[in-house]
């Protein structure tokens, strides 16, 4: 398997490279479509969640975090 790689999108979704599974809190896989790159949910008005659906430019979604170094 390759890396995972997490990038924080500013005012929008965590995008997922390199992901293996996504399970919900019983255990149940959801599908991802066998996509290498997936866009979880931050700002939680996502029809699809945990997946991102776009829903972020609409809701007013602010959020820029930036690693300290």
């Amino acid at each position: 398997m390759s890396e995972t790689k997490i990038v924080v999108r500013d005012h929008g979704p965590l995008l997922v490279t390199g992901v293996g599974t996504v399970e919900d809190a019983d255990g149940n896989t959801f599908d991802t479509g066998g996509k290498d790159t997936i866009a979880l949910c931050r700002c939680g008005a996502s029809k699809n969640r945990p997946f991102c659906d776009g829903a972020h430019r609409e809701c007013g979604f602010e959020a820029a975090e930036r690693a300290s170094s």
